[in-house]
């Protein structure tokens, strides 16, 4: 793989573990604010708002500028962003400093996806998205549970400083190994706003949505229904989420070497192979092996599907006369399946349903996903069969 692209993971480590890292540090940050910890939360609502407000902003405020600058751009911000949140005075002051930091999240990943696929082969594109998108996966393994000891030997602080300093490490590696786009043509506004239009573009970004909601749906509230229903301990959950984060290291690697030999069907396997490990789950969640097997494979399948459907989208984007904005937007969608999962777990569970139900009504999510893909992939046929003839 090209250096460059190295560059790109670590950027995508570090936008990974400020996103996510969150959730251990409430209680830290409620309590050294004097802050209810459910008011602490809202510094990951603060967030995933910048991510879908940055990520159409900054895209087209920053049309006419070459992408590396784009990403140098993104980083800085995000630089800015942990210094505020580190360094803050108060509570107003570390709720703005994760705003700053959210709006690189769309930018990075959406023009990082381009320039990754942009920088090698054909046939290794979506092994190139992969590979960036591996510092997601490698943030959820390593990133966060490393950040929370952080904040437990120092304070949360100390955490936000490490991950500033992550971003300063991507800056460099960015200007020094990520080349300049070639010829670079400003993107016309009206073709990158028409592309939304595109029925291949919006049912890709439906899959978004539903495909990696699924398995949020479901790890979402992994703690007490192991606990409740496995009978795990707070140890043993934690091995759970060690087995998750390699689920999606593993994943997001065999999905980025096989979409590029055949993206279609590989999206066809792992929605069903998620949907069924979901189903299974729900039926067997009382064994705590089968609990730790279906973790591993629900975030296996699960993040498999992340780096295709970004070249899927990237594509249809194209094809419809503009990527950049889709592209970037996209990734806004994939938090707001992060949020539609989170949701629809609570729901089942408020409703009565029990710890389990998250599971049946994530692979419910995972169906629907199927379903967009192959409604895409019939109109695909259609559309060239009508141009054949």
């Amino acid at each position: 793989m090209p250096k460059a692209l190295w560059a790109l993971a670590i950027g995508a480590f570090g936008i990974g573990t400020t996103e996510f890292i969150i959730a251990g540090l409430l209680p830290g940050i409620a309590n050294e604010f004097k802050i209810s910890v459910s008011s602490a939360g809202n510094m990951a609502t603060t967030y995933a708002l910048g991510v879908f407000i940055g990520a159409p902003l900054l895209m087209i405020l920053g049309a006419k500028v070459e992408k590396k600058k784009m990403l140098l751009i993104a980083m800085g911000l995000f630089i800015i962003g942990n210094f505020l949140t580190t360094f803050s005075l108060n509570y107003p002051m570390a709720l703005v400093g994760r705003a700053v930091t959210a709006l690189c999240h769309g930018v990075f990943f959406g023009i990082g996806s381009i320039l990754a696929a942009d920088i090698v082969a054909p046939n290794k594109r979506t092994s190139a998205i992969a590979f960036m998108f591996s510092g997601l996966a490698v943030a959820n393994l390593v990133g966060i549970p490393a950040g929370t000891w952080f904040s437990h030997m120092w304070s949360w602080r100390a955490t936000f400083f490490v991950i500033m300093i992550i971003g300063v490490v991507s800056f460099i590696t960015t200007l020094i190994l990520v080349p300049k786009t070639k010829n670079h043509q400003p993107p016309s506004l009206k073709k990158e706003l028409f592309a939304f239009a595109d029925i291949h573009v919006l049912l890709a970004m439906g899959i978004t949505i539903l495909g990696p909601a699924a398995f949020f749906t479901s790890i979402t509230y992994i703690a007490p229904m192991a606990s409740n229903i496995s009978g795990f301990s707070e140890n043993g959950v934690t091995v759970l989420l060690l087995l998750f984060g390699f689920g999606l290291f593993i994943g997001n690697y065999i999905g980025g070497k096989l979409a590029d030999k055949a993206l279609m069907p590989l999206l066809y396997a792992t929605l069903i192979g998620q949907a069924v490990v979901l189903f299974i789950f729900y039926l067997v969640v009382e064994s705590q092996v089968a609990t730790a097997l279906c973790v591993f494979l629900m975030a296996a399948f699960g993040f498999a599907t992340v780096s295709p459907i970004q070249r899927l989208v990237m594509d249809n984007a194209t094809a419809a006369g503009a990527a950049n904005l889709a592209s970037a937007v996209n990734i806004g969608f994939f938090n707001l399946g992060n949020a539609l999962g989170a949701w629809l777990g609570g729901l089942v569970i408020a409703t009565g349903f029990g710890y389990a139900a998250p599971n049946w009504a994530g692979g419910c999510l995972s169906i629907g996903a199927f379903i967009l893909a192959v409604l895409s992939s019939i109109i695909s046929k259609k559309k060239k069969t009508e141009n054949l003839s």
